[in-house]
């Protein structure tokens, strides 16, 4: 019973082919390339997280557009019930200002075509923003597994000289060497999964998002190209509904 309770209490023995005996063995070698999978895991994380938050402000900004925008007096009213930093706010501000700048244009352009590419300029910046990062993702995705085998055929190297230098192919002389390989190839993975997961994930997210500023975008111009003769269809009744309201009170 004794015996039992010391071994238990006793600190156990570092396992001789683990990470950290892996990175020792490795050499400087092994430890770069795990040093550069830490970094590029760190970055993917903080780049996931970033555009995941940036994003869901803009989704959030659409369920207050949808909710009340299209129902004040003008785009001018509207915008200010946005945030001051809202892309949708953005998009209205830009709509307004190419509006004015048209007729103080001295080469004749179409009013509409003046618009339509102000508001694509303004809603191209607000993807671009969204998009910073992902290239690195996508990057992290591809190369990641290759770095993992630069690591994996440095160890089988190692495999192959400690065979050469014993004459012998035993389990304890390739032990060391060949678990190092796999540990490479297994934190290439690692790193590149996640990578590319996130990477998908985000550029779908990005593509409703896109689709999203488009309508409003279209409906932007619908309303600056008619003098505010066209509204979205959920929106036409919000007036009637509030004129209704006011005549029922008094």
């Amino acid at each position: 019973m004794l015996t039992t309770i010391l071994a238990a209490a006793a600190p156990h023995a570092e396992n001789p082919y683990g990470l950290q005996a892996a990175l020792r063995e490795g050499g400087i070698i092994a430890q770069s390339v795990f040093g550069i999978m830490v970094i590029m895991l760190f970055f993917s994380l903080y780049i996931l997280f970033t555009k995941l938050f940036e994003q869901q402000k803009i989704i959030a900004q659409a369920r207050r557009v949808r909710a009340s925008f299209w129902s004040a007096a003008s785009l001018r009213e509207g915008a200010a019930k946005l945030e001051k930093n809202s892309a949708y706010r953005q998009i209205v501000e830009d709509g307004l200002a190419a509006q004015e700048q048209h007729s103080r244009l001295t080469d004749p352009v179409e009013a509409h075509d003046w618009l339509h590419n102000s508001l694509a300029r303004s809603e191209a910046d607000i993807l671009s923003q969204l998009k910073k990062g992902l290239s690195f993702l996508a990057t992290v995705g591809s190369t990641a597994p290759f770095i993992g085998l630069f690591g994996t055929v440095i160890g089988i190297i190692r495999a192959l000289v400690k065979i050469g230098s014993s004459g012998q192919a035993s389990i304890d002389a390739v032990a060391g060497p060949v678990g190092e390989a796999l540990i490479m190839t297994a934190v290439g993975l690692a790193v590149a999964v996640p990578a590319v997961l996130a990477f998908n994930w985000l550029q779908a997210r990005n593509k409703k998002i896109s689709e999203d500023l488009s309508a409003f975008s279209n409906d932007i111009l619908g309303y600056l190209a008619s003098n505010g003769a066209v509204r979205p269809a959920a929106a036409k009744g919000a007036p009637a509904k509030a004129a209704a309201a006011t005549t029922t009170k008094g």
